[in-house]
């Protein structure tokens, strides 16, 4: 049976339906060639920097509601581009994603809070495993979200290192892991972590008291586009680029890093447990 040349949802023969975001994509990139202009001469124009644009173009980001009142003003469009924006942003704006490995990859530095686990920046091979056993999956599964996790620690330690602040709640210390030697190298390899250039580990003690971030965070921050912020829950995560979402989350890390212990305390702080958790005998860690 014939699709009648109507259009259809994705899945029948021939036709699909773009996303707003697509469409937005799509139209930037047929106005910059209506218009003649290459990437670099738009970028002179509209104040923004040539990659970001190139960006918003392949639809890798959305970018923000100026850049699109910007593009419009170039291209004499009206308001056209500002309206796409706001559909595109409405249609994803609670779109569920599952990680964030793709901008990492880009970033050249990080600010992550971390409230029920190690950040997985920091994990050992050991505690990974036993953290993604939970979810159950199968052997081979396993064993390849392990190896994608430590693949993603190559931005803390390659050629082009990120700068990486890491804020652990001490309920992540207290908790450690179900086998002892599994959460003695945890530690050892946090105390070695947070020895290394470029990264800072501190630890937000039960003494900060309460704080409005209630879940995982991550800001990522990148060196010509906004920053970016994904916070993740027990099942899923959302990432979101608008300003007015993520300038709140960055003063909150802002406050809540103020309250934490300094990195030398910190340090400390991980070396006490390391030693309480070689000694025999159960262990409670050190008073914070």
């Amino acid at each position: 049976m014939g699709d009648g040349g109507g259009t259809s949802s994705r899945g029948v023969v021939g036709r699909t339906f773009l996303s707003a975001r697509e469409w937005y994509a799509r139209e930037l990139a047929s106005r910059r060639r209506q218009s003649g202009l290459t990437l670099v001469e738009l970028a002179k124009l509209c104040l923004y920097e040539q990659s970001y644009l190139h960006r918003l173009e392949r639809g890798q980001r959305l970018g923000t509601v100026e850049a699109a009142a910007a593009l419009d003003r170039v291209y004499g469009t009206g308001d056209l581009l500002v309206r796409l924006w706001h559909l595109a942003r409405r249609e994803t704006k609670d779109r569920l994603l599952p990680g964030i490995e793709p901008l990492e990859r880009e970033a050249v530095s990080i600010q992550e809070y971390a409230v029920a686990a190690v950040p997985d920046l920091l994990q050992t091979r050991a505690y990974a495993r036993e953290q993604l056993q939970t979810a159950h999956v199968g052997e081979e599964r396993l064993a390849a979200e392990v190896s994608g996790r430590i693949d993603r620690q190559e931005r803390l330690t390659g050629r082009d290192p990120l700068h990486y602040r890491a804020l652990i709640d001490e309920a992540v210390l207290r908790r450690g892991a179900r086998d002892p030697k599994t959460w003695a190298g945890q530690l050892e390899h946090l105390v070695e972590a947070a020895q290394r250039p470029g990264v800072c580990v501190q630890v937000v003690p039960f003494g900060s008291g309460p704080h409005p971030i209630r879940a995982c965070l991550e800001l990522v921050y990148f060196r010509d586009a906004p920053t970016v912020a994904y916070t993740q829950g027990s099942w899923s995560g959302h990432l979101t680029e608008d300003p007015e979402e993520v300038e709140p989350l960055r003063l909150a890390y802002d406050v809540l890093r103020d309250t934490a212990l300094t990195p030398a305390e910190s340090l400390a702080f991980l070396r006490a447990l390391r030693e309480e958790q070689a000694a025999p005998g159960p262990s409670q860690g050190p008073e914070s």
